[in-house]
C-alpha cells in the first residue's frame, strides 16, 4: 500500500537545494510582493485551519477556503509524482523519467508557493492514499496523472469565480491562471503520452474550445479517494 504521511516542509529544497525559500518563490515567477500581499489577507483567518469536532481538517473561509482547496490538491499532486519519479514504472524511457521529473518540481513548487501564501491559514500536510495505483505499470501511473491533471485543471477553472472581487483577490486570479496554464501543459502531455494527437480531447474542451469546470464538491468526489486526511469541505462555496 502507498500511504504517505505528511509531505516535509523541505521536499520542495531538496528538488532544488541551492535556492532558499525566497529565491524559490521567485523562481516561480509570482514575486514576494504577491505572496506578502497574500499572506496579510490569510493572516487575518489564522484560526480558520483548525478542525471542527467531528468534520476534519477546515480548509476556512472565504478566499482562504478557496486557497487551501488548491493547496490541497497540489500537495496530492506533488506525493503523486515523487512516488512516481522514486519509483519509475517497467520500461519507463530516460525522456519520460525527465518530463515526470519537471512535473514533479511545478507540482512542489505550486505546493510550496500555496503554503508560504497562506502563511498560519494553511491547512496541515495531508496523508496519502495511492494503495489503488500500481506504480509499477505504465497503464496506471499514467491513467491516474490524465485523472490528476484534468482534476486540477477543471478545479481552478472552477474556483476562479469564488475569489471574493477585491484588490486582493485578483491577485488570487493573477496567480491561478498562472498556475492552472502550468496544470494545462502538464494535462496535454500525459495525454500525448496515452494516445499521441489527443492532448486536447472533446472529452475536456467543448465545441466553443472552453475547458471542463468542476465545483469543490465535484472534486473531492474524484480527488477523496486518494486523500486520506478526512477534510472538512462545508465551508468552501457551494
Amino acid at each position: 500500500m502507498h500511504i504517505m504521511k505528511n509531505p516535509s516542509r523541505d521536499e520542495g529544497k531538496e528538488v532544488m537545494p541551492n535556492m532558499q525559500r525566497r529565491n524559490f518563490l521567485k523562481y516561480l515567477g509570482m514575486g514576494s510582493a504577491l505572496v506578502t500581499a497574500v499572506s496579510i489577507a490569510s493572516s487575518c483567518n489564522k484560526d480558520d485551519n483548525n478542525p471542527p469536532a467531528n468534520n476534519g481538517v477546515s480548509l476556512g473561509s472565504g478566499d482562504v477556503a478557496v486557497l487551501n482547496y488548491a493547496y490541497a490538491l497540489e500537495q496530492l499532486e506533488a506525493a503523486f509524482y515523487t512516488q512516481v519519479v522514486n519509483s519509475p514504472y517497467a520500461g519507463m524511457t530516460s525522456t519520460e523519467l525527465d518530463f515526470f521529473q519537471n512535473i514533479r518540481d511545478h507540482e512542489i513548487g505550486h505546493r510550496e508557493f500555496f503554503k508560504a501564501a497562506l502563511s498560519t491559514s494553511a491547512i496541515a500536510g495531508l496523508d496519502v492514499n495511492f494503495s489503488s495505483i500500481d506504480f509499477s505499470k505504465r497503464d496506471s501511473v499514467l491513467g491516474t496523472a490524465k485523472a490528476f491533471e484534468d482534476l486540477g485543471v477543471s478545479a481552478y477553472n472552477g474556483a476562479a469565480q469564488y475569489i471574493s472581487k477585491t484588490a486582493t483577490g485578483l491577485v488570487y486570479l493573477g496567480l491561478a491562471g498562472k498556475i492552472v496554464s502550468v496544470e494545462a501543459r502538464h494535462a496535454a502531455y500525459i495525454r500525448d503520452l496515452i494516445s499521441p494527437g489527443s492532448f486536447a480531447d472533446t472529452d475536456v474542451i467543448d465545441a466553443n474550445g472552453l475547458d471542463m469546470v468542476r465545483t469543490p464538491a465535484q472534486v473531492f468526489a474524484i480527488a477523496g479517494t486518494y486523500i486520506k486526511t478526512k477534510i472538512d469541505t462545508t465551508t468552501l462555496p457551494k
